[in-house]
């Protein structure tokens, strides 16, 4: 389950009245949303409702005040990071807490400046857990709205569209750039739509001549032309029920244009040579890269027909506004290309920026077609930037040669694996420091401080890290 972006929260657990009092206002201040529970089965209750972020939880709790039983509890957690608290600095047992699976531990007296430090960190890690979720959740063969690949803001904005508007029989005008994934967006209108069990009928307006346009939409019967030597049925018949996707509609002739108004104002056609009516109920999505107003303006696209089509407008945005959706698009390609070959593929940190540092004017379909054919150069196992370079050998060079390349690396998004999850944290872990190296200029202390974490703790994990 998830659930919307609100304040993290913090489940605080302890038996002390004066300590929680303090703790949860102070906690409160900071941002946190709150709660306390008395003791283990408090906890326990607290979390059927409380989705909580985080555990704050008292090392020795009644009624037996056994810190081997407080430390058996933290399984019933499910996994959320716990920070155990002592108030003997009894340093064996807190080591012991760690080996069992706590975040961290901090003495009483608490020193505020240390608390907010590790709980910080111990959120960092969480947030970081859930966005390799969603990752990996948007990795796995998606169907449906989920199928439109992407963490952007725009990417979550066309699923919501979808979501909304699949089930309606409202007409769709998908517009965008091309290789943007318009297709991707009409199959999931209809595999949402009540219609999904219907047929999906795709029609390139564009890659039909336009003397056959007609025919291969109404279908023809016999005798109506040479050739014609029994009858068709056209793809609106063939639509009949589901979905008719009209692609590059903006290519569509002017001539044709008047007959598929027909079509979307009364449901009826005439097949070529027919006297025949024909009825049918189709739902028509539509797609463009072209400006249709603009067309409209130039009489090269019919205004009433604009209007039919244009239900609904989803649009996509090219990949070089949505970077951060190269990864998630990335690990998609590479999953399939796995499951379709039999192998396995991962791409190095800077293979990973190479992938992101490009403008990719042909957008996700440039993109996939890319990754083909690196990974075909590329027997198995780690795809790196010296593969790229064979067939790329110019823009790869540059970002091979680049001084600054190290830290971007560094810091690019890594791609998903079989690796653990506890190796993935740490990837991201690296991409956040780097991130604030960056960002800082190298300034190490104001880096730690926008981490939020000592400045001693961030030149530990950039020597660990080699950063």
């Amino acid at each position: 389950m998830t659930r919307a972006k609100t304040q993290q929260r913090i489940l605080l657990v302890d038996d002390e009245p004066a300590f929680r009092e303090l703790a949860s206002r102070w906690l409160a201040n900071q941002g946190y949303h709150v709660k306390t529970a008395v003791s283990l089965d408090d906890a326990r209750q607290a979390l059927v409702s409380f989705e909580a972020d985080l555990v704050l939880l008292d090392l020795s709790m009644p009624p037996l005040f056994d810190p081997q039983v407080t430390l058996a509890a933290m399984a019933d957690f499910d996994g959320r990071p716990v920070i155990i608290i002592t108030g003997h600095a009894d340093r064996d047992l807190a080591l012991q807490a760690v080996a069992q699976g706590a975040w961290d531990f901090i003495a009483k007296p608490i020193d505020p400046d240390m608390l907010a430090v590790v709980v910080r960190r111990a959120l960092i890690k969480t947030t970081l857990e859930r966005e390799l979720q969603q990752l990996k959740q948007s990795s796995q063969q998606p169907s449906g709205a989920a199928a439109y690949l992407g963490l952007s803001a725009s990417a979550q904005k066309v699923r919501a569209l979808i979501e909304r508007i699949a089930p309606t029989d409202v007409r769709v005008l998908v517009t965008g750039p091309s290789g943007t994934g318009k297709e991707v967006i009409s199959r999931a209108l209809h595999d949402l739509s009540h219609r999904s069990d219907k047929p999906f009928v795709s029609v390139h307006c564009g890659a039909i001549p336009a003397d056959l346009l007609e025919s291969e939409l109404f279908g023809y019967v016999k005798g109506a032309f040479t050739g014609a030597e029994k009858d068709k049925a056209g793809l609106l018949s063939l639509a009949d029920g589901g979905t008719l996707f009209l692609d590059e509609i903006g290519e569509m002739p002017l001539a044709m244009q008047v007959k598929l108004l027909r079509v979307l104002q009364e449901g009826t056609f005439f097949p070529v040579g027919g006297r025949e009516q024909k009825h049918i109920d189709i739902r028509v999505v539509s797609a463009t890269n072209a400006d249709l107003a603009e067309k409209v303006r130039g009489a090269e696209f019919r205004e009433d027909l604009y209007y039919r089509i244009k239900g609904v407008n989803i649009e996509t945005r090219p990949l070089s506004e949505r970077q951060e959706d190269v990864p998630v698009l990335l690990q998609a390609f590479l999953s399939r290309l796995q499951q379709q070959q039999g192998k396995s593929w991962q791409l190095s940190p800077e293979a990973m920026h190479w992938f992101r540092s490009q403008t990719w004017p042909g957008n996700v379909r440039e993109l996939r077609n890319a990754l083909e054919s690196v990974a075909s150069i590329c027997p198995e196992g780690q795809i790196t930037l010296e593969d790229i370079q064979l067939l790329y050998p110019a823009t790869a060079g540059a970002v091979a040669g680049n001084p600054a390349s190290a830290i971007e690396c560094a810091v690019a998004d890594v791609p998903l694996s079989e690796a653990s999850l506890d190796e993935q944290v740490r990837a991201l872990e690296i991409r956040l420091i780097g991130q604030a190296l960056l960002q800082c200029s190298g300034n190490r202390t104001r880096a730690a401080r926008q981490l939020g974490i000592s400045r001693q703790g961030l030149i530990k994990k950039i020597e660990r890290y080699g950063l």
